[in-house]
């Protein structure tokens, strides 16, 4: 028994919901895959902000009609396609998705799409380099951390330096009039 016209617009409504919240999508050609590995990717997404949609085609390409952001996607819906929308951790998430590929060997990626510009496997690989989240707010904080103990030592040679020159007035002072005293004797 086929889906229903209702059934079918429920799934292109949590398609469209699940897009609005992602910010890079991966289509993905599941052939071959089992239930279970399905499962197994999905779980392997999860903990990186990551879910794995599975539709019809033409249920993928109704949710994106007229949404500029994300119809570059349908140039990779044919055959077995299922779309991995990351929310978060694009890095977390593609490595995820290439560790499950690697176990697996019966998944290719096709592409995605990010803001709207389609991405070829390169584009994609180049995002797997980039630093994470958490690796990024620890090199901010290294930053931080650097510039204040920075600043903490500069404001602490400021009084240093002053007490030296203040040490230093008397004894200048007593040195200049000993010369004005001398150069007056002669």
């Amino acid at each position: 028994m086929g889906r229903t016209l209702e059934n079918k617009k429920e799934i292109v409504s949590e398609l469209k919901d699940s897009l609005s919240r992602s910010q890079l999508a991966l289509v993905v050609d599941y052939k071959g895959l089992s239930v279970a590995e399905i499962s197994d990717l999905r779980d392997r997404l999860r903990p990186n902000g990551a879910t794995c949609k599975i539709a019809k085609n033409t249920l993928m390409r109704i949710a994106v009609d007229g949404d500029d952001t994300w119809q570059p996607v349908t140039q990779f819906l044919q055959g077995s396609s299922a779309l991995v929308l990351i929310e978060e951790d694009f890095g977390g998430a593609i490595k995820a998705y290439q560790g499950f590929q690697k176990d697996r060997k019966k998944t290719e990626l096709r592409g995605g799409v990010m803001e709207g510009r389609a991405l070829n496997q390169d584009d994609i690989k180049a995002i797997t380099e980039l630093p994470t989240k958490e690796e990024l707010i620890a090199q901010i904080a290294g930053l931080l951390k650097a510039n204040t103990t920075k600043i903490a030592v500069g404001l602490n040679a400021v009084p240093t330096k002053l007490a030296v020159g203040l040490k230093e007035v008397p004894s200048s002072l007593t040195r200049a009039i000993k010369a004005v005293s001398e150069q007056e004797q002669s």
